[in-house]
């Protein structure tokens, strides 16, 4: 299936992913030692700060001319990069089919596997995780979360300065302002599923902005300083200043409070007006002299062994991209689990999953956001 002999080829994996979570980099160490054994492939994980790094890295050198012997393999690349890297050439093309595990997929049932933020992928990356934004709370302060936007108002209203969210430029602050953008243009959503026009933006985000103007004097410190990452969210709700707070990653909630960083009265739910979700990708860059090996490693990812294992609370908590009912009975009873976490996102929980917008309201509800609000830390 993965044809071999490629120019500068060697048995290391380069896969660049972010390096900021224990879990993660241990799955990957994890995964390495898996397709070691069966492959006798390395993985040099390449720890990123940012993934625009690694974007930077692969652009610089189709500019110098190095289209055979690139230095990234494998990338872990979220939506804004991967429309980065398709619009400058700079992804290996459609190589994604050739993956026999991509079948378990069933992207035919499930289209989300084949776009990302609005952006067809052609083959040129892999699903191997999904999130969806969650909410969770003390229940030693709250007996009745909020279960939409609109009762978010109410209750932060009624409950002044005990929430607060990041700024835009941070990840989780961004997807925050994706969600109410979303959630409060329901039934006129089509418009955010293409290119940000700015006639569309001005009316999308109307609703947004007076939400926003609103919320601001009722939250932490009055909204005149934000939070600067979802870790400063969690002390806070630790330090019981903020009562109510929101992950992308459901698993990081009871992990947090087996580590002591969250108390134990803490709770999860998904709100009922629906959760901002995506699933997220890798991809092989177009000049990686180990393509071949990057697809058996990829391959790997989409195994039910190894989606299994990352979707453990002990492991990571992602997610599967996986349709388990495709499986076979022994695979599907890899993802069975017993004995639910109190704090974690109850099993049953329904979740109505809003899909990312184009990538191109990324940047513009951001730029958008600071113009209107400032700094604010």
């Amino acid at each position: 299936m993965f044809a071999c002999g490629t120019i500068g080829a060697t048995n290391e994996v380069r896969f660049h992913a972010w390096g900021g979570s224990a879990q993660v980099n241990q799955y990957i160490q994890w995964v390495s030692q898996q397709v070691n054994q069966q492959h006798g492939i390395t993985i040099n994980h390449v720890k990123l700060a940012d993934t625009s790094d690694a974007v930077s890295r692969v652009l610089a050198e189709k500019s110098a001319g190095n289209h055979h012997n690139g230095s990234v393999d494998l990338i872990w690349i979220n939506g804004e990069n991967f429309a980065a890297m398709q619009s400058n050439g700079l992804l290996a093309p459609s190589w994604v089919n050739e993956l026999a595990n991509f079948s378990l997929t069933n992207p035919t049932e499930n289209p989300a596997v084949l776009t990302d933020f609005g952006l067809p992928t052609n083959g040129q990356e892999a699903p191997w995780g999904r999130a969806a934004m969650v909410f969770y709370y003390n229940s030693a302060h709250v007996k009745t979360p909020p279960k939409t936007a609109h009762e978010l108002m109410s209750f932060v209203v009624e409950n002044p300065g005990s929430f607060a969210y990041p700024t835009p430029n941070d990840y989780l602050g961004i997807s925050f302002l994706k969600y109410l953008l979303i959630a409060l243009n329901r039934g006129n959503t089509d418009g955010l599923y293409r290119p940000a026009m700015p006639e569309m933006f001005a009316e999308l985000t109307t609703p947004l902005w007076a939400f926003l103007d609103t919320l601001h004097p009722h939250m932490w410190r009055q909204g005149t300083h934000m939070l600067r990452q979802a870790s400063h969210m969690q002390r806070l709700i630790d330090d019981e200043v903020l009562h109510l707070g929101f992950s992308f990653t459901a698993a990081e909630i009871p992990s947090a409070v087996n580590r002591f960083d969250l108390p134990p009265t803490i709770r999860t739910y998904a709100m009922a007006d629906g959760s901002l979700s995506n699933i997220h990708f890798v991809a092989i860059a177009y000049n990686s002299p180990n393509a071949d090996n990057a697809k058996k490693v990829v391959n790997f990812l989409l195994s039910p062994v190894a989606q299994a294992y990352k979707k453990r609370l002990d492991v990571w908590g992602d997610d599967t991209v996986l349709d388990v009912a495709l499986l076979p009975n022994e695979d599907a009873q890899l993802f069975q689990v017993e004995g639910a976490h109190p704090s974690a996102l109850p099993p049953s929980e329904r979740i109505i999953m809003f899909a990312e917008p184009h990538a191109s309201w990324t940047d513009a509800l951001r730029n958008a956001w600071f113009e209107r609000y400032g700094a604010r830390y």
